[in-house]
């Protein structure tokens, strides 16, 4: 059921299901961003569709408002074990396209990679999804060449037209609250992106091989390994533990899971002082291969959804999309070589 609404209107459809939802979507956090006098977009809780961003690419995923970049699991003492409580709402997340399928590959891993995981399920029961429609892709979005473009399933979809608001709904439990805030009821098709400047084509034949490729080497001098390109990534999944001991009791304290990088130093340390992958290098082939090689041998479908962060954020101009598209010189490369 689509309907047409003006600001007003979905304002009360707003403060509606904030009552059961928090509402997390893109937003500007003026003077928060990368330098001096910038703004940062991401997400955070909202209450308006004021402050909800529609027509810039957010700097950071939605991935913080679901896996918090800190996250107590449980708490501990001398005698006894307490899972941390579960957020008492549930959380409406505005996504587009491209993020939308992200989710579906943070459910893979988290859900589908053996023992589903506890703390992630039981936030992920209570999520409801809003599509915010894309009619035109940013500079360095891919979301066509990586089939992430359209979705389907969401519950409700945004779209903006001279001011109004025409939503989508396929979540029949929402239609009364929607039709009572509503202009009036009308056929509505969320917008999707149908080209992009950004190009990129994953050789049918990549094989693990190409990590002996020489191309690798040059990231070496120009990668600094600060590990924006994950922590920017919807799909990165990697996280470390840390115990927390409070000081008045050195027996007692709490666990937290903490998002980590696969291309900072110390990820790859052992028990022994064992380190791998030390050179930078060899960390943005295992990240590329990861992303377009061993995620799709296990599930079926490529991890990277195109939505073009780690092109955004990286401080040495490395481009994810170009790499992506030397591997099949890379593999041309090998194949020689054998």
């Amino acid at each position: 059921m689509g309907y047409r609404m003006d600001q007003a209107g979905i304002n009360r459809v707003f403060n509606g299901l904030a009552k059961e939802y928090r509402l997390f979507a893109p937003k500007c956090f003026e003077y928060e961003g990368a330098f001096s006098d910038t703004d940062s977009i991401h997400y955070g809780e909202v209450q308006t569709i004021e402050e909800i961003e529609l027509m810039k690419k957010s700097n950071h995923s939605f991935k913080d408002a679901l896996l918090p970049i800190s996250e107590t699991l449980f708490y501990f003492t001398e005698d006894e074990v307490k899972v941390a409580d579960a957020p008492a709402k549930g959380a409406l997340l505005f996504l587009r396209s491209c993020d939308l399928h992200a989710l579906k590959r943070l459910d893979a891993i988290y859900l589908q990679n053996g023992e589903k995981d506890f703390y992630y399920k039981r936030l992920r029961d209570k999520i409801k999804i809003v599509l915010i429609g894309c009619e035109q892709a940013f500079e360095s979005c891919f979301c066509v060449d990586m089939n992430t473009n359209r979705s389907e399933n969401y519950d409700l979809s945004l779209d903006t037209i001279d001011g109004e608001y025409y939503l989508n709904c396929q979540f029949r439990e929402w239609d009364m609250l929607l039709k009572e805030n509503a202009l009036e009821e009308t056929i509505v098709m969320p917008k999707h992106v149908t080209e992009t400047v950004t190009k990129v084509h994953v050789p049918d034949n990549l094989t693990a091989a190409v990590a002996a490729s020489t191309m690798w080497d040059e990231y070496d001098a120009r990668c600094i390994a600060c590990g924006r390109c994950n922590f920017s990534c919807p799909t990165c999944t990697c996280y470390t533990m840390q115990d927390i001991f409070y000081t008045d009791n050195g027996k007692v304290g709490e666990r937290r899971r903490v998002q980590a990088s696969c291309m900072v130093d110390g990820f790859t340390d052992v028990a022994g002082g064992g380190s791998y992958r030390k050179k930078h290098g060899q960390r943005m082939r295992f990240k590329t291969l990861h992303k377009m090689l061993d995620f799709k041998q296990r599930f079926g479908y490529q991890m990277c959804v195109g939505c073009g962060r780690c092109d955004d954020v990286c401080p040495e101009y490395i481009s994810f999309s170009n790499i992506v598209n030397r591997l099949d010189s890379a593999t041309q490369e090998v194949s020689k070589n054998e």
